[in-house]
């Protein structure tokens, strides 16, 4: 008997400083590539892809539904939002798939507890002090190796742990001459914990060369710029990129477009920059949670459960919707106001990471993901 996810799958259906937005990045001996992209504040995934095959959508979303009409039909079922044309275009390619009607093993309300869950893989808030992302480090061969670095203010916590990690900032300043780096790496040479950073941080500036100064609201040059860092054999393997606004308690419908724009353009940067690379390449982008599905007197919707993921990337088997969809009747929402969780987010990050690096996916999901609820990681997301 085929259930509902096949049904719809049938259907088609330690560190250096830089401002917010943040990015990190950890290197593998492979040529396969992993990043990360955090939603950080609670995306709206009815919103980026609606369910308008659901009455009950329409419904409940009416005065959304202008945001919708102009987006691009997936299949019967589900509309991308008009804002993502690049993410549609990927999609027609079978580079982009859909995970809808998931969350992770957080169930109540908090941005800084449904964070922290989401990048430690523990099962209750700050229960888990490393980073899931950090501990993949250490799965992957020859992990003393591994480079590990953030484009950020400060390490995202996805990153912090036992691994050595440094952070790297865009700038429009001029370089230090050679003689002082080298200075430098004398001064830091007998502090293995410095020196190793120290390295990762030179190593990771070299690559990217004078980038000039990159603004956080630039997504295209971002994404060139990830682009750079990741590319190559010499390249990162594991990145993670972090995205803010997307809390739309309020004025939902012009916001969710600006953000969605923005995402958009950092993926189509992503794909040109990469070029060959984009063949090896998975991205994955999800959020801490997800929003209501009604809206509140403020034309934005509040708190909510489960949410959209997105597996992006040539090595990607895409153009398909993955989802046991519960559907949006009072009787079917979490606690009568948010979209039912069918699918655990952790176990699709560990299916799609163990296929993707040629790990146990089952002890990637033990160690990564500890705290989540109990399943086995998804298969046949990823090439």
């Amino acid at each position: 008997m085929m259930d509902r996810r096949n049904l719809l799958a049938a259907m088609g259906l330690s560190t250096l400083g830089l401002a917010a937005p943040k990015m990190a990045f950890a290197q593998t001996g492979s040529r396969k590539k992993f990043i990360l992209i955090l939603q950080r504040g609670a995306a709206d995934g009815l919103m980026a892809l609606a369910p308008t095959g659901d009455r009950h959508f329409t419904s409940a979303r009416t005065q959304f539904m202008r945001d919708i009409k102009d987006g691009h039909k997936i299949d019967s079922f589900f509309t991308l939002h008009a804002a993502m044309s690049n993410i549609a275009r990927l999609y027609g390619e079978r580079d982009a798939l859909f995970a809808h009607a998931v969350a992770s093993n957080y169930r109540e309300r908090s941005h800084f507890d449904g964070q922290n869950i989401l990048e430690t893989g523990g099962n209750s808030p700050y229960a888990v002090k490393s980073g899931w992302m950090n501990r993949l480090v250490g799965l992957l061969p020859n992990a003393r190796e591994q480079r590990a670095v953030a484009l950020a203010s400060a390490l995202p916590q996805v990153l912090r742990g036992d691994n050595a990690a440094a952070s790297f900032v865009p700038n429009n300043r001029r370089s230090p001459n050679a003689a002082l780096l080298d200075r430098l790496s004398d001064l830091y040479s007998d502090e293995p914990l410095l020196s190793n950073a120290w390295e990762q941080a030179r190593m990771t500036r070299d690559m990217v060369g004078e980038t000039g100064r990159v603004g956080p609201r630039d997504m295209a040059a971002i994404g060139a710029l990830m682009a750079k860092i990741v590319k190559g054999r010499d390249g990162a393997s594991l990145a993670m990129y972090e995205t803010s606004g997307w809390d739309t308690h309020a004025a939902q419908s012009f916001r969710t477009k600006t953000e969605l724009g923005k995402l958009d353009s950092l993926i189509g940067a992503l794909k040109a920059g990469l070029g060959a690379d984009w063949s090896n390449t998975v991205i994955l982008i999800a959020t801490e949670f997800g929003r209501t599905v009604a809206m509140n007197g403020t034309q934005g919707t509040d708190h909510g459960t489960a949410s959209l993921a997105y597996l992006i990337g040539g090595a990607v088997r895409g153009g398909r919707i993955v989802a046991d969809w519960p559907g949006l009747a009072e009787r079917q929402l979490y606690q009568k106001r948010d979209l039912m969780p069918t699918q655990s987010l952790e176990m699709l990050m560990a299916g799609t990471i163990g296929t993707h690096f040629g790990l146990d996916s089952a002890k990637v999901a033990a160690q990564l993901f500890p705290g989540a609820i109990q399943g086995r990681p998804l298969s046949g997301l990823v090439s």
